[in-house]
C-alpha cells in the first residue's frame, strides 16, 4: 500500500492554491475536509494533501476499528519484522530523479503566517549511524534550495547526532514524505532503547495488508520506503541556524532556537506526485503524535492495573492530557494508574481515571464521572519538579512542570448503584 492508495476519498480541489497561507485557509473554509490540491501555482506538476489522518481517517485508511487501533499498534512493538529491500526499478519513489536538488520546487508550505517560513511538519526523518537506524518525525524549516533547519528534541536522533559530531563526524540521513500511514505511525512512536521503528512497521504492514514493506536502499546507503511519493538525501551538517517561530501542536508559537542544519544531495519522486502537507496545530497533527502514545500508556498503566482505554485529549492537544479506562479491583487502583501513565508518556500534564462504563471520548461524561465520583481532597495527586513538555508554554524556567491525576472512579467496595447514570 502507498499513501495515495489512502485518497480515496478526498475532495480534489482544483482551482488554484497558493502554498503560502492557501491550504490553511482552504482547510479552515471546508471544515477541514480530506483534500488534494492539484493547482499550486509554485509548484507546477506537483499536488499536496490535507487533513487525511485524522483519527477516525486514519484508521478507515489501515483497516482498523477506533477501538483496536491501540492492541493493534501495542502487538506491533512486540512483533517486530524485517522489510524487504527492492532494486530501484521496482521502487516507485525512483520513478523521477531530480537533475539538480531544488527543495524550493516541492509544496512545501508556508501554512501560518506566524511561521518562520515554509515547513515540512509530515517528513520522517531515517537516520542510520554506527549500526542504528532511528526513524522519526522532526520539523524541518525550508532555509534554501538545498538545506532545511531542522528542530532536534531530547530523543534518539538528536543523542546520535551529538555523538556523531563529539567525534567531528556527520549523520546521513534520508527525508521521507508521503510514506504509507503505517509507516509514519511507527515514526512517531517513542521508546526508551533504540528500536528500528521500521521493524515495528514492517509488522504492520503484514498484518493490515498481507503483505511486506518495501524498501529501497539510497546513494547515501539510508534505506527508505520504496513507495513514498518524495525522498531526498544527504547529511545532518556540523553547523546550526536558526529554527523556528513555528506553530506547533498546542496551537502557541514555538520559540527561535539555534538547531541542527541538514544538507541535501538528491531527490527523487514518483510520477505526479503528492505532498503530505500536514497542518501543524490540527487534528491530523494532534493525531500523528498523540495516537502512538496510548498503547505505550495502555502498556505501562497494565503492568499495574487492568487498563481497558486511553484516549488522547483534544483540549491536551493529542499530547499533554489523557483520560484512562480502567477495571477497578483494588482501592488504590486510580492512583496507581495514574502514577504509570506519567511513567508512560512523561511530556503528560494531566491524566483522569475513569471506571469502565464511561465513554472516554466525550469530555461531557468524563467531566460527569468527575462531578459525581472524585473528591478533591483524597481523589487527586499532585507532583511537583516534574520533567515537562518543551511544547508546554506555561513550564518552568528550567524546563520542569507539575503535574496532576484525577481519580473519578468509584470508590472501591461501596454500593455502586446509586453512582450508575440513567441517562
Amino acid at each position: 500500500m502507498a499513501f495515495r492508495d489512502h485518497l480515496g476519498a478526498a475532495t480534489v480541489e482544483t482551482s488554484e492554491v497558493s502554498l503560502i497561507h492557501g491550504m490553511l485557509h482552504h482547510s479552515r473554509a471546508s471544515g477541514h475536509a480530506m483534500t488534494v490540491f492539484e493547482n499550486i501555482p509554485e509548484c507546477p506538476g506537483h499536488r499536496a494533501a490535507v487533513n487525511m489522518l485524522t483519527r477516525d481517517r486514519l484508521c478507515a485508511a489501515i483497516g482498523i476499528e477506533p477501538e483496536a487501533y491501540i492492541d493493534t499498534l501495542g502487538w506491533a512493538m512486540g512483533q517486530p519484522s524485517t522489510p524487504v529491500l527492492v532494486d530501484k526499478e521496482e521502487a516507485p519513489c525512483f520513478e523521477n530523479t531530480a537533475s539538480e536538488v531544488d527543495l524550493r520546487r516541492i509544496p512545501i508550505p508556508h501554512h501560518w503566517p506566524q511561521d518562520r517560513g515554509r515547513y515540512s511538519s509530515a517528513s520522517i526523518i531515517i537516520a542510520q549511524d554506527n549500526g542504528i537506524r532511528n526513524v522519526s518525525f522532526h520539523r524541518q524549516f525550508l532555509r534554501d534550495e538545498n538545506h532545511l533547519v531542522v528542530r532536534l528534541v531530547p530523543r534518539h536522533l538528536r543523542t546520535m547526532v551529538m555523538n556523531a559530531r563529539e567525534e567531528g563526524r556527520e549523520v546521513n540521513v534520508a527525508v521521507v514524505n508521503a510514506p504509507d500511514p503505517v509507516v509514519l505511525l511507527a515514526a512517531a512512536m517513542s521508546f526508551n532503547e533504540n528500536i528500528d521503528e521500521l521493524t515495528i512497521a514492517a509488522a504492520l504492514h503484514e498484518k493490515l495488508y498481507d503483505s511486506p514493506l518495501k524498501l529501497v536502499e539510497l546513494p547515501n546507503g539510508v534505506q527508505v520506503p520504496a513507495d513514498a511519493e518524495y525522498v531526498w538525501w544527504g547529511k545532518i551538517t556540523l553547523e546550526d541556524d536558526d529554527e523556528g517561530p513555528y506553530v506547533d501542536i498546542t496551537g502557541t508559537v514555538d520559540d527561535v532556537r539555534q538547531e541542527p542544519v541538514i544538507e541535501i544531495d538528491g531527490l527523487v519522486h514518483r510520477n505526479n506526485p503528492i505532498f503530505h502537507a500536514l497542518i501543524p496545530g490540527e487534528a491530523e497533527h494532534k493525531t500523528l503524535m498523540g495516537l502512538p502514545r496510548a498503547p505505550t500508556i495502555k502498556s505501562a498503566v497494565n503492568k499495574v492495573v487492568e487498563c481497558l482505554d486511553v484516549h488522547m485529549t483534544e483540549g491536551g492537544c493529542g499530547w499533554l492530557g489523557a483520560v484512562l479506562k480502567i477495571r477497578k479491583k483494588n482501592p488504590d487502583d486510580g492512583m496507581k494508574a495514574i502514577q504509570a501513565a506519567f511513567d508512560g508518556h512523561k511530556s503528560m500534564k494531566i491524566v483522569t481515571v475513569v471506571d469502565e462504563d464511561i465513554d472516554i471520548t466525550d469530555p461531557v461524561r468524563v467531566e460527569w464521572a468527575m462531578m459525581t465520583r472524585w473528591q478533591p481532597d483524597k481523589d487527586t495527586m499532585i507532583l511537583s519538579n516534574q520533567r515537562g513538555s518543551s511544547l508546554d508554554p506555561s513550564r518552568y524556567e528550567d524546563g520542569r512542570t507539575s503535574k496532576i491525576g484525577y481519580d473519578a472512579t468509584i470508590d472501591f467496595g461501596v454500593n455502586r448503584d446509586g453512582f450508575m447514570s440513567v441517562q
